[in-house]
């Protein structure tokens, strides 16, 4: 992972926090100062928080496990539409987003939603199927296409997604705070950008930045999806050594299994022979001596 400097999150601004009159009370551990009623953020503690975070998600990926990104306010759909983009060019998986409306309940009653999730693919199955199709007017077909448009806007980011994720990424905890506090009750680690308004106590990685400027999200981002980035190839790399070490057993398993199918021919060959030089040597019959009978004297003494 590169290393990221103080320079870079200064010239992206994450040093700007809210007014001081919005101040969290438990964010004053990352306040700097305050600057014409505004806060200023300890960029120390942001490139710890972020190298922090950075080194987790990376781990996560490279367990193979799930992350999902939230990010619904407008200055964030577009940075995280250029990291959609950015995965799909790696051809990275495990990354699941929310950008449009966070629905309650997504991780503390996934079971219910889940019913959505079934309802939103049995819709798009109908209307792709041209005999499903035929049995509803124009009308029905006009209504099952908006719910389905509806839903998507609610799921479509978290319905393919295997199960309850491994790790969460929000940007703007505040904002944020219902699926933040979902993740909490449900024990899911968070990381989180967290401004001078929003709660860090909640979250598992907090990131002290400006998470209003669209600069400071996307060097955040950049960063987080990079570490996801390297954790996927990491695990690629693993896997390979794994199959390698799989084929290699295999091969000698296969070696082993030939060697001792010789050996054995070899023992039946040498059987055959043995028995075939004994059937051609004729054993001598062992000749036994006749005993020639004595005559009694019949004389009388």
């Amino acid at each position: 992972m590169r290393t990221i400097s103080l320079e870079e999150l200064l010239e992206a601004g994450c040093h700007f926090g809210h007014q001081v009159s919005r101040q969290n009370a438990k964010a004053r551990e990352y306040i700097f100062e305050a600057r014409d009623n505004i806060h200023i953020i300890d960029l120390e503690k942001t490139k710890e928080g972020l190298e922090d975070a950075g080194a987790y998600v990376k781990n996560i990926a490279k367990k193979n496990g799930t992350l999902l990104v939230i990010g619904t306010k407008r200055q964030s759909v577009s940075v995280l539409d250029e990291m959609k983009k950015k995965l799909a060019a790696e051809g990275i998986d495990g990354v699941y987003f929310v950008t449009k409306r966070w629905i309650g309940g997504t991780l503390t009653n996934s079971s219910e939603v889940a019913k959505n999730y079934k309802k939103l693919k049995d819709i798009a199955e109908k209307l792709k199927d041209p005999s499903a199709r035929s049995k509803y007017t124009k009308k029905e077909l006009s209504d099952l296409d908006k719910t389905r448009q509806k839903l998507i806007g609610f799921y479509g980011g978290v319905a393919e997604m295997p199960g309850l994720p491994d790790a969460l990424f929000i940007i703007d905890t505040h904002q944020e705070h219902v699926a933040a506090s979902e993740a909490y009750k449900a024990e899911i680690p968070t990381v989180g950008i967290t401004d001078t308004n929003a709660d860090p106590t909640i979250i598992t990685y907090p990131i002290p930045a400006n998470d209003d400027a669209v600069g400071s999200i996307k060097l955040l981002a950049d960063y987080i999806f990079d570490a996801w980035i390297e954790g996927r190839k990491a695990r690629e790399e693993i896997v390979k050594v794994e199959e390698k070490k799989e084929a290699e057993k295999v091969t000698k398993v296969d070696e082993s299994v030939l060697e001792a199918k010789k050996e054995a021919k070899e023992g039946e060959s040498a059987i055959a022979k043995k028995k075939e030089t004994a059937s051609v040597k004729k054993p001598v019959s062992a000749v036994k001596p006749t005993k020639t009978p004595v005559k009694k004297s019949t004389e009388k003494k």
